[in-house]
């Protein structure tokens, strides 16, 4: 599962992952949705494990493909064929009886496993978070309650999409619960009375030390088990809310302290990723008390600036306005401060809650090797609903199995030391050049446009086939970026600069 999977989201690319998918109503052997669901999340061996004992689809006619929705553009018998020839050969271990390595605890307080809904539409009513729990998700973090009106602007989502059309990054001006605290109460009420062994953290957002207090008082006694302290939410419209106090440390402290003076049960602060360094104010939410950190929140941006642009922009009537920033782009920013927070010594024992782009299994493996002991996920539960855990849970629960791994505990931190905050670790001295799989190149020569007009000009181009000049090549490996065939690979050997050719 490590290495480079056999078969990828690109081989399906036009498939819409579709409800009550026609697909599997058009076959009669196997689930050919549930298989396209693990290629799409990364989790093709354990699709592989699932299918019948035998291929169907040899000897068929493929009906399938004639009921897709997208009818001839996504290779469903050829996607099952190559599950059956190439991965599930290849499996290591079989699929897990159990998920008990994935049980695991925030705070003190024991989970199921580490996923957990993040604090946002997804989880602001309670048909929705029974839904969640019914899935199989082992909590949530509700959405933040306050006691202030609010007042949502329509429409207020907007995205960048990739070629296909799925989210690559996702922009929000939503703001918190528009239910009043009782109305949130009763809700916790009846989560904890149906759903006594799922977590609810309470997202909370007070205007002053009194209204930070009340609310934590009041949610840990009407059920809830954590407390969740939105320092970081950037689209609140009265200023001093929100993001801004959490580029404070002083409030982060002082807000946090008072939460604390009311309530026994683990308070949690969540941090803005609108900062240079996030340590100051998690340093500050220890010092006020608080038992975890949760980040990243959304990062303030501006998808599309004017009506006259073709950008997708939350336009209310021509005009729209800084808002937080979601999804799988801004995965590398939040692994890079949930890794700060996990070097940072001051804070060592502190229960991390990752987010931030997160969508497959091994998305949320990099943020626990980072330092997080629970993960919270909004925007892939927008765009591919609440049925995502299963992929989630048996993705990592595979994969602890394949690594001889006893509980997810275990891997918590493990990948912190081999993260520098600086580029001094290095290796200078060697160049890895990028090897030309010519079977697989189909000769479009991108990677010499892009080698020439974007890097050192080492590559030519022979008879529509890359050649590498290594006297010119310095490594950088654009060329394995852009090339859209995958035919473009590292080396195998490492060159001393001093040898090259």
């Amino acid at each position: 599962m490590l290495i480079k999977p056999a078969i990828e989201r690109s081989d399906m690319i036009y498939c819409a992952l579709c409800k009550d998918a026609p697909c599997n109503s058009a076959c009669l052997a196997m689930d050919p949705a549930r298989a396209l669901l693990g290629i799409w999340f990364d989790n093709q061996d354990v699709a592989a494990m699932k299918l019948p004992e035998k291929n169907a689809c040899a000897d068929c006619s493929a009906p399938c493909e004639k009921a897709c929705v997208n009818s001839g553009s996504v290779p469903i018998k050829g996607l099952m064929t190559a599950l059956y020839e190439k991965v599930k050969p290849e499996v290591e271990v079989a699929i897990p009886d159990d998920e008990n390595r994935l049980k695991c605890d925030i705070c003190g307080v024991p989970i199921e496993n580490p996923f957990l809904l993040s604090s946002s539409v997804v989880a602001s009513t309670y048909d929705m978070c029974a839904r969640a729990f019914e899935a199989g998700w082992a909590g949530i973090s509700f959405k933040t309650i306050c006691s202030f009106d609010i007042h949502e602007a329509s429409p207020r989502y907007s995205a960048i999409k990739g070629d296909n059309g799925s989210i690559i990054g996702f922009k929000n001006i939503e703001q918190l619960s528009d239910h009043s605290v009782a109305e949130n109460m009763e809700i916790f009420r009846k989560l904890k009375e149906n759903y006594p062994s799922k977590f609810i953290l309470a997202s909370i957002m007070g205007q002053d030390e009194a209204e930070w207090e009340s609310l934590a008082k009041i949610c840990e006694e009407n059920g809830a088990d954590a407390i969740e302290l939105n320092f970081s939410c950037p689209n609140m419209q009265e200023d001093g809310l929100g993001s801004d106090i959490g580029q404070v440390p002083e409030l982060v402290e002082r807000f946090t302290r008072a939460a604390k003076r009311s309530t026994t049960i683990p308070v949690l602060a969540k941090l803005t990723p609108n900062v240079a360094t996030m340590s100051p104010a998690a340093e500050a939410a220890l010092r006020g008390g608080a038992d975890g950190i949760a980040a990243i929140n959304t990062i303030k941006s501006i998808v599309g600036v004017s009506p006259y642009t073709f950008a997708s922009v939350p336009a209310v009537k021509g005009k729209s306005a800084v808002g937080g920033y979601s999804g799988n782009a801004v995965k590398p920013i939040a692994l890079r401060f949930i890794a700060e927070i996990g070097q940072n010594p001051t804070l060592k024992g502190m229960h991390i809650s990752g987010m931030g782009g997160i969508e497959t299994w091994r998305d949320a493996l990099e943020f626990i090797l980072m330092g997080a002991g629970s993960i919270q996920i909004t925007t892939a539960v927008m765009q591919y609903g609440y049925r995502i855990i299963d992929e989630l849970k048996e993705g990592l629960n595979y994969y602890l199995v394949q690594m001889g791994i006893k509980s997810v505990k275990d891997v918590i931190g493990a990948g912190l030391d081999s993260v520098s905050d600086t580029t001094d670790v290095l290796e200078r001295d060697t160049v890895l050049f990028p090897a030309f799989n010519l079977e697989k190149c189909n000769g479009c020569g991108r990677c010499v446009i892009s080698c020439n007009d974007g890097g050192h000009q080492a590559i030519r181009f022979d008879d529509r086939k890359p050649k590498l000049d290594g006297s010119k090549c310095v490594g950088c490996h654009l060329c394995k970026i852009v090339c859209p065939n995958d035919a473009i690979e590292a080396g195998k050997k490492r060159i001393k600069k001093m040898d090259r050719p």
